[in-house]
């Protein structure tokens, strides 16, 4: 069992535009929105919670090398980032808690370019499609796999 009880919520590039931008395909719910509804799951499971949004992919590595020996589990929605970025990818491997892939919208029922995650071989699961829902089922996988 870990020692830690923080959960990492990271957010990649574009989430900052929740609620404006695509809303139908990414709905009208902001991302203030989205990130209380997983803070309140953690904080319901009695976990700590941490939320960053970045739309630059070295501040988000940044963010998961920082996270190894401090945090618990680590739920991200890398947004574009998930189809390119093997720097992340390398950067999840190296972490050891739990870590959870997060997309508003089914990856898989999109654009060709968009059906491949270079992140999904190094993280524990995948929540896709539920929109804001996934925010909170994501957290609550999570809590289900750290105890």
């Amino acid at each position: 069992m870990t020692t830690t009880t923080i959960i990492l919520l990271l957010n990649g590039p574009n989430l900052n535009l929740l609620g404006t931008r695509e809303p139908e395909i990414y709905g009208t719910d902001t991302l203030a929105e989205c990130v209380g509804d997983a803070e309140e799951a953690a904080r319901s499971a009695g976990f700590e919670f941490e939320h960053l949004q970045s739309n630059h992919e070295g501040e988000l590595i940044d963010a998961i090398h920082a996270a190894r020996d401090r945090v618990a589990a680590i739920v991200m929605n890398p947004g574009a980032f998930t189809h390119t970025s093997y720097a992340i990818a390398d950067a999840l491997a190296a972490f050891d808690g739990v870590k959870v892939e997060l997309h508003l919208s089914n990856p898989s029922a999109r654009e060709a370019w968009r059906r491949n995650s270079v992140i999904a071989p190094v993280v524990t699961g995948t929540i896709a499609g539920f929109g804001r829902a996934g925010y909170r089922l994501a957290v609550e996988a999570t809590t289900g796999r750290i105890g």
